[in-house]
């Protein structure tokens, strides 16, 4: 399954957001994940089998619990094909940038003169 075929669906990307702030049981995301979509259990663990054999996640067994983490490396890939288009945003979120730098110099001089009346 491709990279943009497994982060296309809103609940795989959820359960890789609830996996970024560190790793979680198969049980707390299954709890977050069924309050916020609606879904069975059974449903969660089918996504949570999808990103384990795409490789954005990783199971290890701690005792009789399942623990979640996130895999780098899928997610570093999808950057590098990003990377070819961030030209377009890049350019002009710079462009802003220097807009935003000259708006508060043409405001800094009227606000300083202001403030001495």
């Amino acid at each position: 399954m491709h990279a943009f075929d497994v982060l296309g669906d809103p609940v795989r990307r959820r359960i890789l957001e609830l996996l970024a702030s560190g790793e979680q049981t198969s049980g707390e995301v299954s709890a977050v994940i069924r309050s916020e979509f609606g879904i069975s259990q059974p449903a969660v663990s089918q996504h949570l089998r999808v990103l384990r054999e795409s490789g954005f996640a990783s199971v290890r067994a701690e005792g009789t619990r399942r623990l979640y983490a996130v895999q780098a490396e899928p997610l570093r890939e999808v950057d590098a094909w990003l990377d070819r288009f961030r030209g377009f945003w890049e350019q002009r979120l710079d462009a802003l940038g220097t807009e935003l730098a000259r708006g508060k110099r043409e405001r800094r001089p009227r606000e300083e003169t202001s403030g001495d009346d």
